[in-house]
């Protein structure tokens, strides 16, 4: 029977067309493994032999949030005033600019921030010292070898503490190095004068300029014009100590000869002018701010104020460097500390509202209650009606809608920007900045910054978010502070959401 069944020529049939299928079946399987292995393989040699286009990947650095900062994402604003002002003598000149996302301080830099920097240089010396044979040269406070005994470039060493207790006699020479006694009073003080911090920075801007080429080449691309034969001319600043501990600054003009002609040396002296309340009012009382504005803890957390623009810089790159240090090798991929730009500071206090001209929306620096937006002098001789005397401390007020405080008022704040009567007319839509860095031969008028936001001894009109002041880059005064800025990295979320 079975015999019978097998020898039917529809069950051959159907026994023929089953082998096929499954020799079909077979070979759409292998050839569907041979392809997924052979896509997997292509997707895993990137840069091989040849196959598609599929970009390269790679990890990118998690940006931490800094701390106390606010992001202030990107956008667009009508620089300058909205609207003409006849009583104030103020004439409609708005210009549209856009700004990329930036991290800002949502303070002004504190007396006890700042103070953190300077007791930092402090320290430092007192570590050269301890290293040098002239103070028992112990070589535990300087590292001069790596792990295996080859020479390194020689750093402080920041882990070994300064013994500041139970110090032997030339450790305690060191530290009593950088202190002097006030032949007045006979107080231990520091000694301001030595407190000069070195840094340098790369002026990318210069460097990337086609004009700046090496390769005379790559300075012309228009094929019409002949080749540049001469090489460029370079200005670049630096600086050193005399054998006195003066500070020499000097411009140097020469031919280009590489990339470090475009490292800048700058060496400062961080101390605050704690002199300017009296320097900055005549014939009055003011000395008590002198001796306890920046010293005395009482005042820690109000604005730092006697800081030049020179100074302020200084501590942002000092910022940059202390932040780094801390992060190893991925500190390299943080952007550095610096002065906001006029453009980002007027986004940043008019929270991208070019209707604004002041951090609030009204046009009076107080609501309908009376009670006032900022720190400022209300009315002519009365300093007091907000509350305060001089500066407030910081965040006092109410913040803008980006979450700042103290934009109006307090004290005016440094920016990057170099200051000339046609500085609007200068500078690009995008990201607007105008830099020029005055030789020291250069006049004292190319010497300005732009100041912003007024102070606690302006009248109201005087601290709107849309006007500009300056002063001169190595000026102090008892009413100029600063904050400072970041630029993001990629699309990190803030830790403050902005009100629409």
């Amino acid at each position: 029977m079975t015999n019978t069944i097998n020898n039917h020529p529809s069950y051959q049939l159907r026994q023929r067309r089953g082998r096929k299928f499954l020799r079909y079946s077979l070979i759409g399987a292998m050839t569907l493994f041979l392809g997924l292995s052979l896509a997997s393989c292509m997707g895993m040699k990137r840069g091989g032999a040849g196959g598609e286009v599929t970009g390269i990947g790679g990890s990118s650095f998690a940006e931490p949030t800094p701390y106390g900062m606010v992001l202030i994402d990107r956008g667009s604003i009508a620089m300058g005033p909205a609207k003409d002002d006849s009583i104030a003598g103020i004439k409609a000149n708005p210009k549209g600019v856009s700004v990329d996302a930036f991290w800002m301080d949502d303070t002004e830099i504190t007396n006890s921030k700042y103070k953190q920097f300077v007791f930092w240089v402090r320290d430092s010396i007192i570590r050269e010292r301890l290293a040098d044979p002239a103070y028992g040269g112990n070589e535990v406070f300087k590292i001069e070898e790596d792990k295996e005994g080859n020479p390194i470039t020689p750093h402080l060493n920041w882990n070994k503490p300064i013994p500041w207790r139970n110090p032997n006699e030339d450790e305690a020479r060191a530290i009593e190095s950088v202190y002097r006694t006030n032949p007045i009073t006979g107080a231990r003080e520091l000694d301001p004068t030595q407190l000069n911090y070195r840094y340098e920075i790369y002026n990318h801007t210069a460097a990337a300029k086609r004009k700046n080429r090496l390769d005379p080449e790559r300075r012309e691309y228009n094929t019409d014009l002949p080749v540049p034969t001469d090489l460029p001319i370079i200005s670049k600043d630096t600086a050193y100590m005399t054998d006195e501990g003066r500070i020499i600054r000097e411009t140097v003009t020469r031919p280009l000869t590489g990339d470090y002609d475009f490292l800048n040396t700058y060496i400062v002296n961080v101390y605050p002018d704690t002199t300017v309340w009296i320097n900055d009012f005549d014939n009055a009382y003011n000395e008590p701010y002198t001796r306890m504005y920046f010293s005395h803890a009482g005042y820690n957390n109000y604005p730092v104020v006697g800081v030049s623009w020179e100074q302020a810089n200084a501590f942002a790159n000092w910022r940059t460097d202390y932040l780094r240090r801390s992060l190893g090798k991925e500190g390299i991929y943080v952007e550095p500390f610096r002065l906001p730009t006029e453009a980002e500071w007027e986004y940043a206090a008019r929270a991208g509202n070019s209707e604004n001209p002041y951090p609030w929306e009204e046009v009076l620096p107080m609501d309908e209650r009376g009670c006032f937006y900022a720190n400022f002098k209300p009315m002519d001789g009365d300093f007091v009606r907000d509350g305060h005397v001089i500066t407030s401390a910081v965040g006092t007020f109410k913040p803008n809608d980006f979450g700042l405080y103290d934009m109006a008022g307090n004290v005016s704040e440094w920016t990057s920007t170099a200051y000339t009567e046609s500085v609007g007319k200068l500078t690009s839509d995008l990201n607007p900045e105008y830099r020029y860095d005055a030789a020291k031969e250069d006049p004292y008028r190319m010497k300005r910054k732009i100041v912003r936001g007024g102070s606690w001894k302006d009248v109201a009109q005087n601290i709107r978010s849309d006007l500009r002041t300056w002063e001169y880059q190595n000026e102090q005064r008892s009413y100029i502070g600063f904050r400072c800025v970041r630029s993001q990295i990629g699309f990190a979320k803030g830790t403050k959401k902005q009100k629409k």
